[in-house]
C-alpha cells in the first residue's frame, strides 16, 4: 500500500536505495537536496532531514513496504522557487515508473493543497517528460506557457481545487 511519509532517519537505508538509483549527479524531484546537503554520512543526513522537515511547505517521500519510491513536495505560496519551480514537484525512482505512483501521489497532495487553501496549483515539468506530462493532465491541469529555462524547455501547468479527477 502507497503512503505518504513525511523524511525521517528511521528510512535512510531504504531511501539510499531509491537515491543510488537514480545515480550520480542526477537530480531527484521531490527530495529537495541541495548542493551543500551531505546526505552520506549520519550527522549529514539527519542534518539534511532536520532541515527538510523545519522548511515552510512539505516534503513526502512515497512509501511502499518499507520502500522509497520517490518524493513530493508542497512549496508554500510565498516561497521565493514557487516562481520557477511551481508548487510541486515530484520524483520517482526508475523501477517504479509506469505503476501509477506519481498520480497517485500528487492526487494525496492536490487533497492537501485544497485544504490549505492553496489554489491554484502551479507545476513545472520539462517538455520532453511525456510521463510527468501525463500525470499533470489526468488532473486536467491547464497548460500555462512553455518556456526556456537554462537551455531546457519546460512546461508550466495550473491545477485549479476543482479538478475533475478524483486522487
Amino acid at each position: 500500500m502507497l503512503e505518504l511519509v513525511r523524511p525521517q532517519t528511521a528510512l535512510r537505508e531504504a531511501w539510499a536505495e531509491a537515491h543510488a538509483e537514480w545515480g550520480p549527479g542526477l537530480h531527484e524531484d521531490g527530495f529537495g537536496i541541495a548542493p551543500h546537503d551531505d546526505v552520506d554520512s549520519d550527522d549529514g543526513f539527519r542534518t539534511w532531514v532536520g532541515r527538510l522537515r523545519a522548511e515552510p511547505g512539505v516534503l513526502w517521500w512515497i512509501v511502499e513496504d518499507g520502500q522509497v519510491l520517490g518524493g513530493i513536495a508542497l512549496r508554500a505560496p510565498g516561497d521565493p522557487s514557487v516562481q520557477q519551480l511551481g508548487h510541486v514537484g515530484y520524483g520517482i525512482r526508475p523501477s517504479a515508473r509506469g505503476r501509477g505512483v506519481a498520480t497517485w501521489a500528487l492526487g494525496q497532495v492536490l487533497a492537501h493543497a485544497a485544504r490549505v487553501g492553496i489554489d491554484p496549483v502551479v507545476a513545472v515539468c520539462r517538455d520532453d517528460n511525456a510521463g510527468s506530462i501525463g500525470t499533470l493532465e489526468h488532473y486536467d491541469a491547464v497548460l500555462l506557457a512553455t518556456q526556456l529555462h537554462e537551455g531546457t524547455r519546460l512546461r508550466r501547468y495550473a491545477i485549479s481545487r476543482s479538478h475533475k479527477r478524483p486522487g
